[in-house]
């Protein structure tokens, strides 16, 4: 789910694109190089910007790191709704980032992720509950920033051409942000299928699902660590009576304020579970190093208003926080490849003052 891109518009009605392709323009390639890292940025080098404008997020490395698929929207192209997309990473200067949609154009999607194989991605869409966007929300009646827990979410697989389309889970609950584990045979999504917003593991095929987390909060945006055994993830808890009440009135309306969450772990069965961050704010889009070491993750805790998130690695005992990314505005979804040597995002920098968010590569240095 993408949250907090203040400096975009969220919530528009869709429409269905007409292309299936769409890849950078010509005149605004931008190859590899040092003139996009900003100071302070020690880890990264070599940043490659990949979009040119529009919302542009979730993008996650394929399992040969040769791919990625992502969640876009760009009014400019007809596609006024988050669609899902793949495209191969370029190789040289010359290569441009040419993607291909995976979803079928309809609804709203969130969430995809490669399956074993790399020939399937798995993401959640509205498509069956409504072909059209699903409803904005109302802000002159909901005085918060929240987002949206739409119903008609379900998780569906294709392959990433967007051809043998087929559904994974079918109720009236939400179920999305659905990731895989290393091995693929597993996948980690959130429902609200019990009433809350929890954490639910299912075989790759869609079977045997058992319930992860039980404790009243929202639970969500899990990714395994490396050797499968764990989950990691943001969730949100309470301190007083007031503040459950206003999560479960929230959340009997179809939203969910995600302004204060710390990162949990626990084990794929839920047990062992513990909070990894104290920081206040929101910190959410957390992902291991392949080493199993080190934890990135998003954060707007340093942020005085909350509007600034940038990228932080902390390690999995709470320890050793260091920031990556130093942006004025937005930083988010991290992903290492699965060899660590580079580092996949999406931001706000070299945007033009406008309100784009594009998505970056960057080599990634120890």
């Amino acid at each position: 789910m993408k949250p907090f891109l203040y400096t975009i518009s969220l919530l528009v009605i869709f429409s269905a694109c007409n292309e299936k392709k769409t890849g950078e323009p010509a005149e605004a390639a931008q190859t590899a190089t040092d003139s996009l890292v900003l100071p302070g940025e020690t880890h990264l080098k070599n940043i490659r910007q990949l979009t040119f404008g529009g919302d542009n997020a979730e993008a996650y490395f394929s399992f040969d790191s040769q791919w990625l698929t992502l969640q876009r929207t760009n009014p400019s192209e007809g596609i006024l709704c988050d669609q899902i997309y793949t495209a191969k990473l370029p190789q040289s200067p010359e290569e441009s980032f040419e993607m291909t949609r995976v979803s079928n154009g309809q609804g709203r999607t969130t969430c995809s992720f490669y399956m074993p194989g790399d020939k399937q991605i798995i993401f959640a869409s509205t498509h069956d509950a409504s072909p059209d966007c699903p409803p904005e929300v109302d802000r002159t009646k909901v005085k918060k920033y929240v987002w949206p827990i739409y119903s008609g979410y379900e998780l569906y697989v294709a392959d990433k051409d967007g051809s043998n389309l087929r559904r994974l889970t079918e109720n009236d609950a939400y179920d999305a942000e659905a990731t895989v584990s290393p091995d693929g045979s597993q996948i980690v999504f959130t429902s609200t299928r019990n009433g809350d917003l929890d954490l639910y593991i299912m075989n790759s095929d869609g079977t045997n699902i058992r319930q992860v987390t039980h404790e009243l909060g929202y639970d969500g945006g899990a990714f395994f660590s490396p050797d499968g055994k764990q989950l990691l993830f943001r969730a949100s808890r309470f301190e007083t009576e007031e503040e459950k009440q206003e999560y479960k009135d929230l959340l009997s309306q179809g939203y969910v304020a995600p302004t204060n969450m710390e990162l949990f772990i626990c084990n794929t069965d839920g047990s062992d579970l513990r909070q990894i961050t104290q920081l206040g704010k929101a910190n959410w889009a957390p992902f291991f190093h392949p080493s199993g070491k080190k934890i990135i993750f998003s954060s707007n805790h340093a942020s005085e208003t909350g509007r600034v998130f940038n990228l932080y690695m902390i390690n999995p005992d709470g320890t050793g926080l260091e920031q990556v990314t130093f942006e004025a505005e937005f930083a988010s979804f991290p992903m290492f490849s699965y060899d660590g040597k580079k580092l996949v995002f999406a931001g706000n920098r070299n945007n033009g003052g406008t309100r784009d968010t594009n998505l970056f590569i960057a080599d990634w240095v120890e």
